[in-house]
C-alpha cells in the first residue's frame, strides 16, 4: 500500500514513516524540503499518484492567529482536493485534545477549521486528537517564565510520548476509516505545575513553579477538563518517568 505522510520529516511524521516502512509499505515523507508543498501545491499531485492513504501531521510554522488559520485552511483545501483527484481512500489527520474548548486561541480556531474541512470532504477520514507531547513542557515553561519564577495554571494534563502517537497513526493507517475522531493520551494525568516541577528538578533548574490561574495557554484559560481526554481514549505506554529517564538523564 502506498501511504503519504504530510509533514513526514518532523517529530511525529518521521516516526510514522519509519513505522510504516518497517511494516513493508511504500511510504513517502512529504514536506517542502522533499519537494511537496501543500500551501503552493508544488509536487502534491505527483506525490499522491497511486496513494491509498494520506496522513497529515504537518503543523503551522507560525502560531499567530491569521498565519495559523491561513496555513491550516489553505493546506487543507489543497490537500483534500488533490486526494479526490488521486483517488485516495483514507485521510488521517493529527489534531489536539480539547481543540473545541480552546477557541479563545487563534491557533486552535485554525485547528477546528482544519477539522471541519476534513469532515465536509468526500474522502473517508479519521482524526486522531492527541494530548500534549512530553517535550512540549520546555516551551510551556518558557512561556510561563516571569523573572526567576515559572507561573503556570495548575490544570490537569495527560501528556503522551511522540512514539506512542506515531504508533497509533500507523495502526489507523492500516485500518478502515472511522469517519470520526479518536483521542490518545498518556497513561496518567498530572497537574501542569507538578509536571513542570518534575522536569525542572530533573534538569537541576531551581526556579520555583507558581500556580497561577491567570496564566494562559496559547491565549486560552485552562480548566481540569480542557486538555484531558474524554471517556475511553487510546492510552500510550510511555510514562513521564520513562520520558524523563530516557530523554533527559541519559544525555
Amino acid at each position: 500500500m502506498k501511504i503519504i505522510v504530510i509533514g513526514g520529516t518532523g517529530l511525529i511524521g518521521s516516526r510514522v514513516v519509519q513505522g510504516l516502512r518497517e511494516r513493508g509499505h511504500e511510504t513517502v515523507a512529504a514536506s517542502p524540503n522533499t519537494g511537496v508543498n501543500t500551501i503552493t501545491g508544488e509536487g502534491l499531485a505527483e506525490a499522491l499518484t497511486g496513494a491509498q492513504v494520506v496522513i497529515d501531521v504537518a503543523n503551522s510554522p507560525s502560531f499567530a492567529d491569521d498565519a495559523a488559520m491561513d496555513f491550516f485552511t489553505t493546506a487543507g483545501r489543497n490537500l483534500l482536493a488533490a486526494e479526490v483527484e488521486a483517488g485516495v481512500t483514507h485521510h488521517i489527520a493529527l489534531s489536539v485534545v480539547g481543540t473545541e474548548r480552546l477557541q479563545a486561541s487563534g491557533y486552535f480556531r485554525a485547528k477546528l477549521a482544519q477539522e471541519a474541512l476534513i469532515e465536509a470532504a468526500s474522502t473517508p477520514w479519521t482524526i486522531l486528537r492527541s494530548t500534549q507531547f512530553f517535550p512540549f513542557i520546555t516551551g510551556i515553561i518558557q512561556a510561563g517564565s516571569v523573572g526567576e519564577e515559572v507561573h503556570l495554571p495548575d490544570a490537569l494534563i495527560q501528556p503522551v510520548s511522540a512514539d506512542d502517537v506515531a504508533a497509533a497513526l500507523v495502526e489507523l493507517a492500516l485500518g478502515a476509516p472511522v469517519n470520526g475522531t479518536i483521542e490518545i493520551a498518556g497513561p496518567a494525568p498530572i497537574r501542569l505545575t507538578d509536571f513542570a516541577e518534575e522536569y525542572l528538578a530533573t534538569v537541576e533548574d531551581r526556579r520555583p513553579v507558581i500556580a497561577d490561574p491567570t496564566t494562559l495557554y496559547f491565549g486560552a484559560a485552562l480548566k481540569d477538563d480542557t486538555l484531558t481526554p474524554g471517556p475511553n481514549p487510546l492510552l500510550g505506554k510511555d510514562t513521564l518517568e520513562d520520558w524523563l529517564r530516557q530523554s533527559i538523564t541519559a544525555d
